[in-house]
Order: structure tokens, then sequence, then C-alpha cells
């Protein structure tokens, strides 16, 4: 597998139309959940990827398992739970970042707030060349919690493990919650987490660079910063390391192999092992500007961006470029109603994050630009004799 995204998966209730949920008359039925989002998009976009999660015997259930492996996600490691449900939940139609933006949850003793380390298969979680988590997944309970930390615990089969913050403060228990998710970032490879999110959750403004100086341990930081962009420190030289050799993900697939998991340590310059975040020289930082997009609905698009960054990342591609098809995935959903959109094709998105600075900052995308290629296409097999 490329990626294995372990997490819970809601149904979601979408409004036929705007206005208060006491207001809204029927709902349409759909999926939800940052985790099992990302797989969707990578697998839509050609990776192999894999969904572990619980849900409850019940048709809540049964839908998230079929629509879920219907974008070509591997959902055999799911379990089914026969005495708690399937968490649901309701939205408004208006945008998150609203103050009418309503959103009912109704996932309290789920089938997923109830994974533990001893109920899951975890060969298959760690059989992944990444593993992605986020901090909701820890905030459902404490076996949660447990089981998150023992996936990002040094382990010889540990895969790179990336982590989207997702701080939800309504979603914990008790005041601890900013404090764990720091922890857990530390302790991944790659972390995803937005300018405004860390200033909420840990109090840190300054931009970027101060959220680096608070999170010098993984390899990858990447600051989110909404329209303006967003920004990616990478390690520093001498201090990336491989995937040894005897690794089930090094060199899978014949892609080349990832930067390995902090446990395995970084070599200073002068090849001896430093501990995570030890490293004096400073890690270089990169910037890629958000495209201009006429926005149909903001719901997933944090989502899909790690999704198109873990995809350049599985292919090696260098940070600006990890960035820029990052923006691209948040774009296509972005422009469309759902958590979930089909996102660009390969070589249309290759083709965009090439342009020049210039070119870049001119684009705008609106509904529909994803099928540009498509498009092309059609028309030049239309001209074709």
């Amino acid at each position: 597998m490329d990626v294995v995204a372990l997490g819970e998966s809601m149904v979601t209730f979408l409004p036929s139309r705007p206005g208060r949920l006491a207001d809204v008359p029927s709902f349409d039925r759909g999926i939800g959940g940052a985790e099992s989002n990302v797989a969707c998009v990578l697998a839509a976009a050609g990776h192999s990827t894999r969904w572990i999660s619980r849900v409850g015997a019940d048709g809540f259930g049964d839908h998230l398992v079929e629509a879920i492996g219907g974008y070509g996600v591997d959902v055999s490691h799911v379990r089914r739970d026969p005495t708690r449900p399937t968490g649901i939940y309701f939205r408004t139609a208006g945008d998150r970042a609203t103050d009418a933006h309503e959103v009912a949850y109704y996932r309290a003793g789920s089938a997923a707030s109830a994974m533990t380390a001893a109920d899951l298969d975890l060969e298959a979680v760690r059989a992944g060349r990444v593993l992605h988590l986020s901090g909701i997944t820890p905030a459902l309970s404490t076996d949660c919690l447990t089981l998150i930390r023992e996936l990002t615990a040094p382990h010889p089969d540990r895969p790179l493990i990336s982590f989207d913050v997702n701080h939800r403060p309504a979603l914990w228990r008790d005041t601890h919650g900013p404090e764990v998710l720091l922890d857990l970032a530390r302790g991944a490879d790659i972390v995803f987490v937005g300018e405004d999110e860390a200033e909420e959750a840990w109090g840190i403004t300054g931009g970027p660079s101060h959220i680096r100086e608070v999170l010098p341990e993984p390899d990858t930081l990447v600051v989110k910063q909404g329209a303006r962009g967003a920004v990616a420190f990478g390690p520093t030289a001498g201090s990336r390391t491989r995937l040894p050799a005897g690794s089930r993900a090094a060199g899978a697939m014949g892609v080349p192999p990832l930067e390995r998991s902090r446990e395995w340590g970084r070599a200073g310059a002068d090849g001896t092992p430093q501990a995570p975040g030890s490293a004096t020289t400073p890690r270089p930082a990169t910037t890629a500007p958000a495209l201009k997009v006429d926005v149909v609905a903001t719901t997933g698009a944090g989502d899909a961006f790690a999704a198109g960054f873990l995809s350049a990342t599985l292919r090696d591609l260098p940070l600006r470029d990890r960035l820029r098809h990052g923006h691209l995935m948040a774009a296509a959903t972005l422009t469309t109603p759902g958590d979930l959109a089909p996102p660009p094709p390969r070589a249309l998105a290759d083709r965009l994050v090439a342009l020049d600075d210039t070119a870049w900052g001119r684009l705008r995308l609106g509904p529909g630009w994803t099928q540009a290629d498509e498009d092309e296409r059609a028309e030049k097999e239309a001209r074709t004799p």
C-alpha cells in the first residue's frame, strides 16, 4: 500500500437548501471523515490506499464501507461492531467559517470510538509506505488516544507517519487536548497544521517560523495559511535518512524510498545519529501561494490538500511541487459542493505545477476545471479525420 489511513468516518447529512438546521426540511446523505477523505482522494489519483476503522453493524456502516470502497480504497480491514452504532452528523449549507454554520454530531459511543490496538490488525495498519492519522481520533476516547500513541511510537515496522493536527476543541473531554496534539505532532514525520489552528491550540503567534521553532522534530512541517498559501519546512541537508534496505516499504513498486521514521535517528554532518530536532543548522522553508478559486464549498479542502501533498511526496517531488499539488487538490474540492471531488488528471496537475511563479499567480480555477484535459482530448479527437 502507498498510504494507510486510520480514523473515524461518519455518514453526513447535507441540507437540501440553505438555512438553520431547525428550518431545513430534508437532507441528502453523504460521507465524511478526515482520514478516509485523504484515502479516497489518493485512490482517485491512482495510489493504492487502505482505510482502517470500526463501524456499526448497521445500514450506515454498510453505506460507509461501500461508498469509500467505491473510490478504490481497500476496506477489507474495517471491523464491524455489533453493539455500537456508526457515527452520523448533520450540517448546514453555509460556510463553516461563518457564525451561521451549524454542525450537529451524533458520534458519542460510536463504533470507531472503541478502537483499540487489540482489536485491529496492526500489521495491516503498518503495511503502507505512509500511515496517515489526524488529531480527531485521539479526541474520541481514551482507547483511541492509547491507540494513536502506540502507532506513533518507535517501532521497527513503523512507516512514515503523516499527522494532520485537526484541532477540534469540542471533541476533547478535558483541557489537555492541545498538549496531547503537540506531543503527537512531535512524534510524526510529516505534520500539517493551520497557522490559525496553531495559535488557537498552542498560542503560537508570529507566523510559520515560530511554529517550526515549537515543532522542530518532524522531518516535514506544513503550515497552511488559508487563502494566502502554505509554507513547508523540510529536513536539513545531511539529516535525511532512507528506509532500511530490508524494509517492506523501501523501493516499493519501483518508486523511490521515503525518508525514514524518526525512531531510526537522523544523521548529522559527520554521519553520527542525532536526536529528533537536535540539528543546529536552520531547516529550509518553501512557500507556495494559494490559487485563486471560485469557491463553492470549503468542506474537505484541508483533507484534499494533505492528499495532494502526500501524493507528490510519494513521487519524491520537491517541496514546492508538493505544496502546489496540495493546492490543486484543494482547489478541486473547493469548486464542488461535497467533501470529495474528482482530482485533476496527473498530466494536467503536473503541467500546472510546472508553471513559473507569474503564470501560477495568474491561474483562476472554477467549477469543472479538473475536466480540462478530458475536454481538450475530446476536442482533439473530434478534429482528427
